[in-house]
């Protein structure tokens, strides 16, 4: 597995390459993000005509810029090239009011090494110490020089000029950095006709693929590329996304819907060859298209495809894209990459979510990805260790999911495995997001309990009444009310709270399963639906009991996770013996979390192991078609007047055709097929 500390771009030469070594096993000993590159990342206009110059990018350092050259006139040409175009970059992103003018920062943050470092070498632990900064606003501003040179441009509004003192500013203006496979991902040049990039939800697969979809658009300027994904509603969110994105990452160029770049999901309707994936291929080759229905799912239809297209000589008549960017994996079967793979000239990226897919019985045994995303970088690792344990029932007696150790790695985690192998010890690496929270103390991730239904409102102003004492300044959206109880309960627990904050607080109340999205100045209310993508310092996460419902469990995993800074689950403190032991079970599981900064697990017996897949694979038939439906439409917020007509159609499937996920997709593309009608 690659460093994801160390970051190389630079040709590694017999005079340098024992330096970069040092600084690859520096990064990884000491768990500290080093980038070596020779050029600024972020356009590929930058370039220099001397080869000796090599520049170091560590926090907290001066930005070293190294000779190991023979040509001392060259290399100071060299070293201020590199500052002009930095203080450029600068102008371009918006950064000189924070960062001053180069002029300034160049004498303080900039280290150039006057003589090559052939001639007068020095030791690494020397430089370092050397080029060290203590003073807080100079380390910011060599942070925000290091994301300039890697392309992971930071919003200034939220950076902010000056050093804030509470911990929900601090880790608001945190300014954040790609590690080095993110950054390999985004600016490594074609290695195979499929990249495959996976990792957790938060690891920023998303924006790593509009990073990547930026740099094809400015850099390969006559290239065609497609943006794909499972339904419509994220299609649309996407393509609203990419003039966002490009206008904040400063593209000039104009963006050529329908010519250079499509964004749409993977099916498409008869009636627009534009509308869909599967469509645009089915019409750019004149081969037959099939509408839906539920006795020809996807993977059938693509199969179809695939079959009439090596009929075809595509090279004569033409490829459909240069590149093909397909975002949510997870959702859609090999066939349809197969099919996006025969008609992409150069590479199809695909990205996927290990974790989305936890019950399932392979996560990576299957697929090897060539770019793995380990560190989630919106959530604490405590808040996630207590989530994926409480995801999986690993605090339990009887495991839902247990994990071999590769597929342990994969999802981020060091094992260290005592008392002969029978115990596990899952440990997290830390994060530099959250370095203040340890230092102030924090614990983010807490367990709340109530006694009845009736004292949820009392439970929730408490804790609203100690984040605004702890957090002067917090604003009504920095806090995330979200629920797993019913809808019917869970609204008019919201109708009640809406008085109530209003009255106590003065605030605002966005119920998000009406508005359906995130509204500044106003606190955030939400079922488990209208969620996905956001983030916030602080999450309150409502449950009537945890159970054991593969869906139920993804759906508390997924929301703890909103957090950046701490989440509460509310969970009532007794409720029947089987749930005090399973609460009591989870409390003991986050103190250790707490305590020792892992998870500490008995490994299941092979009979065990067995058993977890059985019940897995049988979990969606352990419920009726009709409570599997109602789970359903609650997740997907079906509107009532719909409901009926698509349970008459779960009604012709075949008994043991029944699954969750066969019934979701059933529902998402009657949902799709009502909305056109209803217009």
């Amino acid at each position: 597995m690659s460093n994801s500390f160390f970051y190389l771009h630079a040709e590694p030469k017999h005079a340098n390459s024992d330096f970069i070594n040092q600084l690859e096993a520096y990064a990884e000993k000491s768990l500290k993000q080093v980038y070596v590159v020779n050029k600024p990342l972020v356009h590929s206009k930058y370039t220099y005509d001397y080869e000796g110059g090599l520049i170091v990018l560590i926090p907290d350092h001066k930005i070293m810029i190294l000779d190991f050259g023979e040509d001392d006139e060259a290399f100071e040409d060299y070293h201020l090239d590199v500052v002009e175009d930095l203080s450029s970059i600068s102008d371009t992103y918006e950064y000189k009011d924070v960062l001053g003018r180069s002029r300034k920062w160049s004498k303080e943050i900039v280290y150039h090494s006057e003589q090559s470092l052939i001639q007068t070498p020095q030791t690494l632990q020397q430089l370092l110490q050397k080029n060290k900064l203590d003073e807080p606003l100079l380390r910011k501003k060599s942070e925000l020089l290091i994301s300039l040179f890697t392309g992971s441009i930071n919003d200034i509004e939220r950076v902010k000029e000056g050093i804030p003192e509470n911990i929900l500013d601090k880790i608001k203006q945190k300014i954040i950095l790609f590690d080095g496979e993110q950054t390999r991902f985004v600016y490594q040049e074609k290695i195979k006709d499929l990249v495959r990039i996976q990792g957790l939800s938060g690891t920023g697969k998303t924006e790593l693929l509009l990073h990547k979809l930026k740099d094809i658009y400015i850099n390969k300027v006559d290239s065609k590329i497609l943006l794909t994904c499972h339904n419509k509603i994220l299609a649309s969110s996407l393509s609203k996304r990419i003039p966002e994105f490009f206008n904040f990452m400063k593209v000039t160029q104009q963006i050529e819907w329908r010519e250079r770049l499509w964004c749409v999901h993977a099916w498409g309707s008869q009636s627009d060859i534009n509308s869909g994936t599967y469509r645009y291929i089915c019409g750019k080759y004149s081969i037959p298209f099939f509408s839906f229905s539920y006795s020809r799912p996807f993977s059938m239809v693509c199969r179809m495809a695939i079959e009439e297209l090596k009929k075809v000589d595509i090279e004569k008549v033409g490829y459909a894209f240069d590149y093909v960017l397909i975002d949510e994996s997870q959702d859609f079967p090999a066939e349809f990459i197969e099919l996006c793979q025969m008609v992409t000239k150069e590479t199809v990226y695909v990205a996927g979510d290990i974790f989305q897919s936890i019950f399932d019985e392979n996560i990576v045994s299957e697929i090897k990805p060539n770019f793995l995303l380990s560190k989630c970088y919106r959530t604490d690792p405590k808040t996630l260790m207590f989530a994926h344990g409480l995801g999986m029932g690993l605090f339990e007696d009887k495991k839902l999911r247990w994990l071999n150790d590769e597929q342990w790695q994969a999802c981020g985690y060091e094992v260290d495995k005592v008392n002969n192998g029978q115990v596990y010890r899952l440990k997290r690496e830390p994060l530099r997001r959250f370095e203040d929270l340890k230092e102030h103390n924090i614990q983010s991730m807490n367990i709340v309990k109530f006694n009845n239904r009736f004292q949820i409102h009392s439970r929730v102003v408490e804790l609203i009444e100690n984040l605004r004492l702890n957090n002067p300044t917090l604003e009504p959206d920095d806090i995330g009310i979200v629920f797993t109880l019913s809808n019917k309960v869970g609204y008019k627990l919201a109708d009640e709270l809406e008085q109530i904050v209003e009255e106590r607080f003065g605030w605002k109340l966005n119920k998000a399963y009406e508005s359906k999205h995130k509204v500044k100045g106003e606190l955030f209310i939400s079922n488990k639906n209208n969620v996905k993508g956001l983030e916030f310092p602080f999450v309150i996460c409502i449950s009537d009991f945890i159970s054991n419902a593969k869906h139920e469990r993804n759906a508390l995993y997924m929301l703890l996770t909103r957090s950046f800074i701490q989440s509460f689950l509310l969970i009532p403190e007794s409720i029947s013996q089987s749930e005090d032991l399973k609460l009591a079970s989870l409390e003991s599981g986050l103190e250790t979390i707490e305590k020792n900064d892992y998870i500490e697990v008995i490994c299941p017996s092979e009979e065990e192991k067995q058993l977890i897949n059985t019940n897995i694979e049988y979990d969606d038939q352990t419920q009726s078609a009709y409570e599997i439906a109602e789970a359903v439409f609650d997740e997907l917020d079906v509107p009532s007047l719909w409901r009926d007509p698509i349970r008459g159609l779960i009604t012709n499937i075949s008994v043991e055709d029944i699954t969750y996920d066969a019934v979701k997709k059933l529902v998402e593309v009657n949902m799709e097929t009502l909305a056109i009608h209803r217009q």
